[in-house]
């Protein structure tokens, strides 16, 4: 893979991430983008949580989703996005802290599927632990206009 993104895929990518409700509702961004990777970060919030407080599993498998995705569409043709065609998640720890980081990685850019892996990492204090590991395929499919 190439050491620098282009920047109209990121200009791409950054849009579509702003076209997500969800990720809106979060208030998740983009910490870094780079080719065939993508972190997302998320803020505590009570909202957010189950009831022992820790961050809800469904934010967790979200997020990470997200993050995976976004690596794997920085690897597609300029016009194209990407969609999850499955995922599989193990959670390790409680996602315990003040944000989530989900990391994503592609590990093999397909013609057709596109493979990730995300390490999810509730960060507390400046340290962060990992707290999910999620392994997930994804196609590409047309790119939207809306």
């Amino acid at each position: 893979m190439q050491d620098e993104l282009d920047p109209e895929v990121a200009v791409a990518v950054r849009a579509s991430f702003a076209r997500q409700g969800l990720m809106t509702a979060l208030g998740a961004e983009i910490v870094e983008l780079g080719p065939g990777r993508c972190a997302v970060r998320v803020s505590y919030r009570e909202a957010l949580t189950q009831q022992q407080g820790f961050f809800h599993g469904g934010v967790v498998g979200a997020v990470g989703d997200t993050a995976g995705g976004y690596a794997a569409m920085t690897t597609v043709p300029p016009g194209r996005e990407v969609v999850s065609a499955e995922y599989k998640i193990n959670f390790l720890r409680p996602a315990v802290g003040d944000s989530l980081w989900a990391v994503g990685t592609v590990l093999r850019a397909g013609r057709s599927l596109t493979v990730v892996r995300v390490d999810v990492l509730a960060e507390r204090d400046g340290t962060r632990q990992l707290c999910a590991a999620l392994q997930q395929t994804v196609v590409g499919v047309a790119g939207t206009t809306g």
